[in-house]
């Protein structure tokens, strides 16, 4: 997997959520019922994907030379991006599932964080991947309080 389509494939979701969203505010459905009004848990997610993406990719290859400290990183971020996926998908369907999923995201977003803080300090994707599943675990702290 090289950068570009890892970016493609990220601005092809970007693109579905944010059409999602414009299409329910010409539709006169403006009101989130079940996220914040700023949309800031389906912006955290999105984020978390995308950053996600490129750990993953980073892990891989790392992986194909034969890194295999990696491997528990790639493990938690993989399991990361099918949640936060889902959710950014949900949220800017606004959703009624929403909160049952930020509470599962929650987790993950955890377990994430904590694995890539073991190669922030070495590993620019992971550092970036850990600061969004920080501020993912904030917005989806807010939706399910």
């Amino acid at each position: 997997m090289n950068r570009r389509d890892v970016f493609s494939g990220t601005g092809a979701v970007m693109m579905a959520a944010v059409g999602t969203a414009v299409f329910a505010q010409e539709h006169g459905h403006s009101k989130m019922h079940h996220v914040n009004t700023k949309g800031a848990l389906t912006a955290a997610a999105a984020d978390c994907v995308v950053k996600g993406q490129a750990c993953l990719a980073h892990c891989l290859i790392l992986l194909g030379d034969g890194d295999k400290s990696m491997a528990g990183c790639a493990t938690k971020v993989n399991q990361m991006l099918a949640l936060c996926g889902a959710l950014q998908n949900l949220g800017a369907q606004q959703s009624s599932l929403v909160p049952a999923l930020a509470k599962v995201a929650l987790d993950a977003c955890e377990q994430c964080a904590k694995e890539c803080s073991k190669h922030e300090k070495k590993h620019a994707e992971c550092k970036a991947c850990m600061e969004s599943c920080q501020a993912c675990i904030k917005e989806c702290k807010a939706v399910i309080a």
